[in-house]
This record gives C-alpha cells, structure tokens and sequence, in this order.
C-alpha cells in the first residue's frame, strides 16, 4: 500500500496579527507549524503504516523554510518526502496550488492520497478536493476515520453537519482529514536524531509538466479584497436568576430588537 499526504506550512494562527494598512498576514516572528488537519491526515497514513507496512510519502509546496515540517514528517516515521519549491509557485491561489500539486503527483504511484480538510490560513477546504477532480480520482471529504476493509475497498466515517456518515470507497481515492478525529502521535527521539540525516527531495517547476500560464500568480484567477481581525464586541449583558418564561421573554424581545422575527 503506497499513501500520500499532502501537507503545508502554515503561521500559527494564535499567534496572527494583520497589517491595518495592506490588510495582509504579518509573519514576521510568528511560528510556523504543520497545518492540524494535515497531520491528522499524516496520523491515519501512519496508522495504515503500522497496521499494514505501507509506505507513506508526504509532499509540500512551500518555500526552502516548508522543509522544517518535512523534518517533522520524518521524526513521526514517514518513508520519503518531497518539497516542491519555485519562485514561479509564489501568489498561487487554491486553483494555481491544487493544479501544481495534482501535476507532481502524476509522478508518483500512489494507493491512497490524504489530505487536510483545509489549512488554518486560508480556511478554504478547495485544494483537497480539486487535487481529485484535477486526477480524476473519487473523493470522500471530511473524514474522521478510514480503515482498510478490502484489498482496494476503504471505509470512512465523514462528518456532517447532523452526524456522520459511514462510506466505502475504492483506492485510489482522496480523502481529505479532520483534525477533531485524530490524536496525532509525537516525533520519536530515534526519528529526531535521524531527521536531518534524511534526503528531501527538491522539485522545481522544471521536474513537473504544468503550463505556466496556470501556477503562481498568473494561474490564480482571485484575490483576496481586504484581510482584518475581528472587532471587539460590546460588553454582554448579564441576566441572573430567571424563570424559564422570564428568560424566554427576554430572548424573544432581543431577537425582536435585532429584527430576527
């Protein structure tokens, strides 16, 4: 069984400050980490790992610094990983990195491909699921648990708004993980003292074939207006000691206030 995940790079969104000015992401001294969702999805490669020797690969486009994560990757007991850098990626929106990423995995062998359900910085949910529609692959998104119930047949329990859902889907396949469904297990202090022992492999746009009218800034048809932090709220009101009906009336005149009803 051959995986791979698909990871990224991202700002640690507890640490996130935005320019008032330009209206975009000030990364300077913030920490970068694995995206959650994306190391949820490396822990079911591992699991399928441990339960049935696979061999897990994990790729990320980033800049030359993207590799800290693949060192991490490394640490917890992946086999191979892969960076994908070029000043030509810089300004991809998720269509640009879902295409980019979909032509490097063409040059791969692959049973079952794992994403994250989104990255914390963009909370788009798009480049998992486009990834599939650029290979053509099925796709089970929003999935908290996967086990191997066949030789090529998988079965998935994906959340949904009212509960979940339990699917089969034959490999290969996409599916794109849920943090809230994994306990991601820690580098060990072998893998650690390996990590930088390890080979990464550098692909730039020249090991891949992609137009280049379609990655970077001239393959990413939006952009993003205006980015800002939230505003404070005003101070709540506090109601103490009411009777069921007092509370109901006093929520019904809020909504009222609002023009909710």
């Amino acid at each position: 069984m051959k995986i791979v995940v698909c990871i990224k790079q991202v700002p640690d969104t507890t640490e996130i400050k935005i320019d008032p000015v330009k209206g975009t992401l000030i990364r300077d001294g913030v920490p970068s980490i694995m995206n959650p969702d994306d190391k949820g999805g490396l822990e079911q490669a591992l699991r399928f790992k441990d339960e049935f020797g696979a061999h897990v690969t994990v790729i990320t486009m980033g800049p030359p610094q993207a590799e800290a994560i693949l060192r991490e990757a490394f640490a917890m007991g992946v086999d191979e990983a892969i960076l994908l850098s070029d000043r030509k990626f810089g300004g991809s929106d998720s269509l640009a990195t879902s295409y980019t990423l979909a032509a490097a995995l063409r040059n791969l062998e692959f049973d079952l491909l794992i994403t994250g359900r989104q990255a914390i910085d963009g909370d788009t949910a798009q480049v998992g699921p486009q990834i599939a529609e650029h290979l053509g692959l099925p796709q089970v998104t929003y999935v908290a648990d996967a086990k191997k119930i066949g030789e090529r047949t998988l079965e998935v329990r994906k959340e949904t708004e009212t509960g979940y859902e339990i699917l089969e889907v034959d490999m290969p396949c996409v599916l794109t993980i849920l943090a809230s469904g994994y306990e991601p297990r820690y580098m060990n202090v072998r893998g650690i003292m390996e990590t930088f022992d390890r080979p990464i492999t550098l692909w730039s746009s020249a090991d891949i074939t992609v137009d280049e009218q379609l990655i970077g800034l001239k393959g990413s048809p939006t952009r993003v207006g205006k980015s800002f932090t939230k505003g404070a709220k005003a101070k709540g009101v506090l109601y103490e000691d009411l009777t069921a009906e007092e509370a109901a009336d006093v929520i019904l005149e809020k909504l009222k206030e609002k023009f909710i009803i």
